[in-house]
């Protein structure tokens, strides 16, 4: 297996790590009635198992192939404290503004538009398109939310866990398939 290879396979597993825990606490955030409760549990299940099938991945792969690119550590710790203080900030903002309900709308358009700088750093051009999708998805839940008695955070947490849980899934299914 060639450097590069091994390279693409231990990012994918990190990408299934990361991305299948979000898409757990994701699947958390949302008050749902039974049957839904009990999809977003078996939702919450099936992306921490996908975390671990990506982290055992990336383990395995660890110090194979290329070195570890250190030149893209600090924008991307830049990018995801940007990400962090935003998404904090922001929900202090509307914590203080009594509109807590929607905190989720906004955690998910930071998060959507974190993928954007993200996806040339970690060289993963998909993630534009996850990003698109999430800020889609904290749209929908904003006008669910103003107008109907569906709450945005239903909305985000489903619409988001289930696009971090398949791109984190689609991410093995690269990493897994030959080269």
């Amino acid at each position: 297996m060639s450097d590069l290879v091994t390279a693409n396979r231990r990012q994918a597993g990190l990408t299934a790590l990361y991305l299948g825990i979000f898409a757990m606490v994701w699947f958390s955030v949302p008050a749902a009635e039974q049957p839904l409760r009990a999809l977003l549990v078996v939702g919450s299940i099936v992306a921490l198992l996908t975390a671990v099938v990506g982290g055992v991945l990336s383990s395995r792969l660890r110090g194979a192939g290329n070195p570890r690119d250190r030149a893209a550590d600090r924008p991307y710790l830049l990018i995801v404290v940007a990400e962090f203080a935003a998404a904090g900030l922001g929900a202090a903002v509307l914590v203080a503004a009594n509109w807590s309900e929607y905190v989720p709308v906004l955690v998910c358009l930071v998060v959507g538009l974190h993928f954007f700088p993200l996806a040339p750093l970690l060289r993963d051009p998909l993630l534009r398109p996850l990003g698109v999708a999430l800020c889609l998805v904290a749209v929908a839940g904003l006008v669910t939310g103003l107008a109907s008695a569906v709450s945005a955070g239903l909305v985000i947490g489903v619409g988001a866990g289930v696009l971090l849980l398949a791109y984190a899934v689609q991410a093995l299914i690269r990493a897994y398939r030959p080269a």
